[in-house]
């Protein structure tokens, strides 16, 4: 199953356009994980097990696991999603951005070390550095476009021909670039109207919006600018507000994940 049917399966078998994000940071795991070798898959599997029925994708950034030498773990995780959730899509979150032989490597790691359905990465070299995952016809390549930090303006925006670059970005990966099919775009929820201009540009291409939850992205105007006619064509992410959700000392933290989860989803279907 390539990337895209995996995608679409999901976001009609759970009815949720919810990306959760697993991002372990150590200082803010619950104590009980903080001197366990291998207390960041166990946190993490405990919260995939609690949001598996309400995502449409899980998304770990390798560089909360390669900072703390805990991609044993992450393999783990990796091994644990597509054993006992393997319907739901996994998205690497490397945000890669070289070229020729070295991107193929990185390409390599996302797909056959962690067996990714999908990656991220990073357009700035141009075709050059995204071409070398196309090999892996069926998998997803999601790259970035509009991002959700303030600082993304500073490039993002810049005038290429009469418009800004994320937007040339747009335009190289739907009309050019996307020759398996299987191509995604980052584009943040902080900028909505961003947003709508993206998914007027790549028609049904499916969009990872970061910038829900702790980035304080608005839900209603991320969903009515960048959903699909079907009501689909997103992965909105959150991280941080799901796993750290937990409030007080003792707390449950993976049924204070599910809540937030479940009402993460269900306040963005309001508006699908």
């Amino acid at each position: 199953m390539t990337f895209i049917n995996k995608l679409s399966a999901a976001w009609t078998a759970n009815d949720s356009l919810l990306c959760v994000g697993l991002d372990p940071d150590l200082d803010k795991l619950p104590v009980q994980f903080r001197n366990d070798p291998q207390g960041i898959y166990h946190f993490c599997r405990e919260i995939i097990d609690a949001t598996a029925d309400l995502a449409c994708s899980f998304k770990p950034q390798i560089a909360y696991f390669a900072a703390l030498s805990a991609e044993d773990q992450l393999q783990r995780i990796c091994d644990y999603v597509r054993e006992h959730y393997p319907h739901i899509p996994l998205i690497m979150d490397a945000k890669r951005g070289d070229i020729g032989a070295t991107a193929r490597q990185y390409a390599r790691e996302a797909y056959d070390r962690y067996g990714a359905d999908a990656v991220t990465v990073n357009p700035y070299m141009g075709f050059d550095s995204v071409e070398p995952y196309m090999e892996w016809s069926e998998r997803g390549v999601i790259i970035l476009c509009r991002t959700s930090n303030a600082g993304g303006s500073d490039l993002q925006f810049l005038d290429v021909g009469g418009k800004p670059l994320y937007q040339h970005v747009a335009q190289l990966v739907a009309q050019k670039w996307n020759s398996n099919g299987q191509c995604a775009l980052v584009v943040g929820a902080t900028f909505p109207e961003e947003l709508a201009q993206v998914r007027a540009i790549v028609g049904d291409m499916p969009l990872l919006v970061p910038g829900i939850g702790a980035q304080g992205g608005d839900i209603a105007a991320t969903v009515k600018s960048g959903r699909t006619t079907n009501g689909t064509g997103m992965m909105i992410n959150s991280s941080r507000a799901i796993l750290y959700a937990a409030q007080q000392p003792g707390e449950d933290f993976a049924s204070a994940a599910r809540r937030v989860a479940e009402d993460t989803r269900d306040a963005i279907n309001q508006y699908r």
